[in-house]
């Protein structure tokens, strides 16, 4: 039997309720019918399968050799039927933040406030895409998105979050091993670690007016696989706090320099369409976390 030949399932119905009730008045008072439509329905699926599926008596219905196998499969059908209405009904009042993120923010500070954020807001679902390139955000992409970069650079800013300084960072072993480094323009002589072809390499020593032109052999697609080179030993990353403070704080990197200036800054971008009540909590949220976190970072 093909399944374009679906049997009747008003008539399944029917009868999954008078062999589960074991009585037509039952079923018929469990789906709001009336007695004879029950017998009717019950008849219409007997005859559409060619079997007889209860035995009639004065005490109700029972069902037959028949009857027993199909009311097992139609019972389970119904329950899968009736689970996958649950499923889609809880789906459909499913909350979900979608984020956007530069990938060294959501992998550094963002993904572990997550716990935070699910006892603050634990009916809402969090989803968060690293992203290096995006300027503006698309509401069929995400609900926001916290770019890092210059006023003016990026489209949809409903929020200017923090500036933190920018420093440079290696780790103890590598620093161990530079040697007559006195001032920040000594850094040019050393493996500078990139994420473009020099420029915020460039920016930095220019913000100092420092008459210093790098140029990029290697570029890394973001901060955080930068600063995870210089981690390892292999150079001198540039970075914020934001990014480095658990680093920092462990020893694994260190500040090869004591300057520090003031560069680009955290921006959250939105759709065009008014924001959500979802969204206008997490950037009020968001904007007070990293303001109290860096204090010395605020715009």
């Amino acid at each position: 039997m093909s399944r374009d030949r679906l049997p009747p399932l008003n008539a399944v119905r029917a009868f999954e309720a008078a062999a589960r009730l074991g009585s037509y008045v039952a079923a018929a008072q469990a789906l709001h019918v009336t007695q004879p439509a029950i017998g009717r329905h019950v008849k219409i699926l007997e005859d559409w399968l060619g079997v007889k599926l209860f035995d009639r008596n004065a005490r109700g219905v029972t069902l037959t050799q028949a009857g027993q196998k199909y009311y097992r499969a139609t019972s389970q059908a119904l329950q899968i039927l009736t689970d996958a209405g649950t499923e889609m009904d809880q789906l459909k009042h499913e909350r979900w933040l979608r984020i956007l993120c530069v990938p060294a923010f959501a992998s550094r500070w963002l993904t572990p406030q997550i716990k935070l954020l699910r006892t603050l807001r634990p009916d809402l679902k969090i989803a968060i895409e690293p992203n290096a390139s995006f300027t503006a955000v698309d509401a069929r992409q995400a609900d926001l998105g916290i770019a890092f970069g210059l006023p003016g650079e990026f489209s949809g800013v409903k929020a200017v979050l923090i500036r933190p300084p920018v420093f440079p960072v290696c780790s103890p072993e590598y620093f161990a091993h530079m040697q007559d480094l006195v001032s920040p323009e000594d850094l040019a002589q050393y493996n500078l670690v990139h994420v473009d072809n020099g420029k915020w390499w460039n920016s930095w020593f220019a913000a100092q007016h420092i008459d210093v032109r790098v140029h990029a052999d290697t570029s890394h697609v973001s901060n955080d696989i930068a600063l995870s080179v210089a981690q390892r030993g292999h150079g001198i990353a540039l970075a914020t706090e934001v990014l480095v403070k658990r680093q920092l704080s462990e020893g694994s990197l260190v500040r090869c320099v004591d300057a520090a200036m003031d560069l680009e800054s955290y921006q959250v971008l939105t759709p065009q369409q008014e924001v959500s009540e979802d969204v206008a909590w997490f950037i009020d949220w968001i904007t007070g976390a990293l303001r109290e976190e860096f204090p010395g970072a605020v715009v």
